[in-house]
């Protein structure tokens, strides 16, 4: 590909440091990725200019940690403001990638600002706009850059990465492959293919140290690739210890046999190299390397499902639109109800037999038939958990096909609780134990209920997850009680004989409402979160109405259908990076 490079700015500021005009006294020093350039209440004597690389402007938040709050990109200055304030710096700035810096000293930089008034004028419309900037999300540079390092042996990584750049470029996004032959190319280098493509991917095999070493130094995000069917090794490889020291945003691969129907031992690997997060691809299976382009190229779908009762039947209609309109979920989460939907999606269980669990489960008998002396709930538990072994079984939450949450309510904190570990049934219990209905989980010294109860709709918490669109499905706003659905049996007899009490108490109504109605402010935070949300309308379906499948799949459908036809093109493509056609001095590798 051959492309031309954007020359640097033929501003003033630029010709201060670069140029016949260039000032005396402009140093030139080389920055390794994860060096400092200068640290948070240092004195600012210095005026510097990036020439090539990138540089991260962060601030310590309240937990200690740095937080990104903006980009420093080549032809732009770093530490003005401090500079002209005359006053020590007020964030930290680190080297994001192998960087080239200009640097100038404070009384060198005045001389020739009062030589050339227009310097002065051209800094001080910098800052203004770096200001604004700094404070909208864009300001923020979204990753463009990627590294993939094996960590076992005989990972193949280069043909992992040359298939999802493959299907980047269907997408429509131009991505390019850079392996250990550019090991020895300098910081100028990366930064000119950076700027002619939308994405850079760099591959190193696992015996590829140095160069692995080199490319955790220049990337936004890096990938771990190790291999399903091995035990992860005993000791950190080099790549991921770098990682580490760089506070590099580090995810795992995990590369499957074409052939398994299910991943194992991940949660070894998991524990061993504590990434962000896991993803699941085998070996030959192209729709999940496409998984990985959208992942990468901010294109990825995640899903997320509220809890609600019966009414949450209806995720499964939108499953079917989903599937129909061709829309794909890379990433799925729910609370409660909503989370046993979801978890059925990640186990790669097809909609069809989704449908079928499900009925199973929940329509079939009542999972809350197991009345008990409500000491702690109304009814013993043991029902909703045996049915939950009886479809999860012991699979891990790492051992599922698609990165997969749920939350709970921990009454212990008064805050949500995320399950992202452990065993998939025991989540869900937890996600779903109904206040006053179902047994809480003890979770060590904490006690877990429904997560409906403090997060129903975890659009905040997916949109954490990826850079893609979210989705939102709430079944819990539609519609809320009536005063039919209070009423006291007539005659307890008669209800025992109908056969109506298999639906529970209306208490039961009353407790799952109050559990999944949250506030208005709760609803206007989740809701605003997603991209694309779906509220079906399920008219005269109860909460407790456990027999009420099918009118409950048809309005979720319905909604979710119209949702899909109104877009103006596929949720895929609402968040693609692209980056117009720039032009480069030199060849491009094939």
């Amino acid at each position: 590909m051959q492309r031309t490079f954007e020359s640097p700015s033929e501003s003033a500021l630029a010709r201060v440091f670069t140029g016949q005009r260039a000032a005396k006294g402009v140093v030139w020093f080389s920055l390794p990725g994860g060096r400092p350039l200068f640290r948070k209440g240092q004195a600012a004597d210095t005026l510097y200019f990036l020439r090539s690389g990138r540089l991260a402007v962060s601030r310590e938040g309240e937990d200690g940690k740095p937080h990104l709050i903006g980009v420093i990109r080549p032809g732009e200055p770093a530490g003005e403001m401090a500079l002209i304030a005359d006053a020590p710096h007020t964030a930290t700035i680190t080297a994001l990638r192998d960087s080239e810096v200009l640097a100038l000293s404070r009384d060198a930089f005045l001389a020739e600002a009062r030589r050339h008034p227009e310097v002065m004028a051209e800094l001080a419309r910098l800052m203004v706009l770096r200001t604004r900037k700094n404070h909208t999300p864009e300001g923020v540079s979204e990753p463009t850059v990627y590294g993939f390092a094996g960590v076992a042996p005989g990972a193949q990584v280069r043909t992992l990465v040359e298939d999802i750049a493959a299907c980047a470029l269907e997408m429509g996004v131009s991505a390019i492959v850079v392996g250990s032959e550019n090991e020895h190319q300098t910081a100028e280098w990366f930064t000119r293919i950076e700027q002619g493509h939308d994405l850079v991917l760099l591959a190193a095999e696992s015996g590829e140290v140095e160069w692995a070493r080199l490319a955790a130094r220049q990337v936004d995000r890096l990938f771990l690739v190790g291999r399903g069917d091995q035990t992860p090794p005993e000791t950190l490889p080099e790549v991921a210890k770098v990682s580490v020291q760089l506070q590099r945003l580090t995810d795992l691969i995990l590369i499957q046999r074409e052939t398994a129907e299910r991943p194992s031992g991940s949660a070894a690997w998991v524990e061993a190299f504590q990434p962000q997060r896991l993803f699941q691809v085998r070996k030959g299976r192209r729709d999940d390397v496409r998984r990985m382009a959208r992942v990468v190229s901010g294109a990825s779908i995640g899903l997320a499902l509220s809890g609600g009762g019966a009414r949450a039947y209806a995720h499964v209609g939108v499953l079917q639109a989903m599937k129909e309109a061709g829309e794909p979920i890379d990433f799925i989460a729910g609370a409660s109800m909503g989370a046993i939907v979801a978890a059925g999606v990640a186990m790669g269980w097809p909609l069809e037999e989704v449908t079928e669990r499900i009925r199973k489960a929940f329509v079939s008998s009542n999972p809350l038939a197991d009345i008990d002396l409500p000491l702690v709930a109304m009814t013993k538990g043991l029902d909703v958990s045996r049915r939950l072994k009886e479809h999860f079984g012991d699979v891990d939450i790492a051992d599922l096909w698609l990165p997969f949450f749920c939350t709970s309510s921990n009454l212990t904190t008064a805050r949500a609780f995320v399950h992202q570990k452990g065993l998939v049934r025991r989540a869900l219990r937890a996600s779903a134990a109904l206040p006053g209905i179902l047994p809480p989980v003890a979770f060590g010294a904490d006690v877990l209920v429904d997560g409906a109860v403090m997060c129903n709709l975890p659009t905040e918490l997916m949109r954490a997850q990826h850079r893609g669109p979210v989705i939102g499905v709430d079944v819990a706003v539609s519609e809320g009680l009536s005063a039919s659905d209070i009423e006291r049996p007539p005659s307890t007899w008669k209800w025992l004989l109908s056969g109506e009490w298999r639906r529970g108490p209306p208490i039961v109504s009353i407790l799952i409402r109050a559990a999944t109605a949250p506030t208005a402010r709760e609803t206007a935070q989740s809701h605003e979160a997603a991209d694309l949300l779906i509220i079906p309308e399920i008219k005269g379906v109860e909460l407790r109405d456990w027999r009420a499948f099918d009118p409950a799949v048809a309005g979720g459908y319905s909604a979710a259908k119209l949702a899909f036809d109104r877009l103006e093109r596929p949720l895929t493509q609402v968040r693609l990076h692209r980056k117009p056609p720039v032009q480069t001095l030199f060849d491009a590798p094939d």
